[in-house]
């Protein structure tokens, strides 16, 4: 899903890093409100480098394959923390494997880390419902790492429709909008299983890691 260099026009590279840098400074922000922002970092640490290795897991959807994205997972765990952290992978990804590009660091930041923002808040409606009930809890943490993965493929088909399918017709940009939702679809459903398996693992035998004061 990362957008390549060269892809994008440079009014929308530009955008993206001023848009970026506004979510750095609010995500920084929220963090800090809290008693104690450092005691975030380990985990926020720890799943920043799940993050930047998840490209190279590969699954195969015929006649490609996509790979895991676990944005959605970083908001549920991490809150505004994953934003940095999203960033700071990215970052890196573009450097060492050449996924993504710098150009397009700003954009693809955007693309997947405003999405686990929003997942987090998604995550957090389970204590408006129950806070304690294990099966509304699995499924907020289910609806939060699909949804952070849905979101980001909006983003991304929006951005390809406005900045790189302009010039060909209506038939062929909704040939490649079909093709996005078949290859991610499946993700959705193993990011939000995934995530679901995390939370209540981590409810389970360390609770503590799914308090998040930001």
């Amino acid at each position: 899903m990362h957008i390549s260099d060269g892809i994008l026009p440079a009014s929308t590279c530009i955008l993206g890093y001023a848009t970026t840098g506004g979510l750095t400074w609010y995500s920084l922000r929220q963090i800090h409100r809290a008693p104690n922002p450092q005691e975030n970092i380990p985990k926020a640490s720890l799943l920043t480098a799940a993050f930047f290795v998840a490209s190279w897991i590969h699954i195969p959807v015929p006649p490609s394959s996509v790979h895991l994205i676990l944005n959605g997972l970083l908001g549920t765990v991490l809150g505004y923390f994953a934003f940095p952290a999203i960033l700071i992978g990215l970052f890196f990804q573009a450097i060492f494997f050449q996924h993504g590009g710098l150009s397009t660091l700003g954009v693809n930041a955007v693309m997947l880390g405003l999405p686990a923002i929003l997942a987090y808040h998604l995550f957090r409606l389970h204590y408006l419902i129950d806070k304690d009930n294990r099966m509304v809890i699995g499924i907020s943490a289910f609806l939060a790492g699909a949804a952070g993965l849905g979101i980001a493929t909006l983003i991304y088909i929006a951005l390809s429709i406005i900045s790189v399918f302009t010039s060909i017709g209506a038939e062929a940009q909704q040939t490649v909008i079909y093709g996005a939702f078949l290859a991610y679809i499946p993700l959705m459903v193993i990011e939000g299983w995934f995530t679901a398996a995390v939370v209540l693992f981590l409810r389970r035998v360390k609770p503590e890691l799914l308090e998040v004061r930001n």
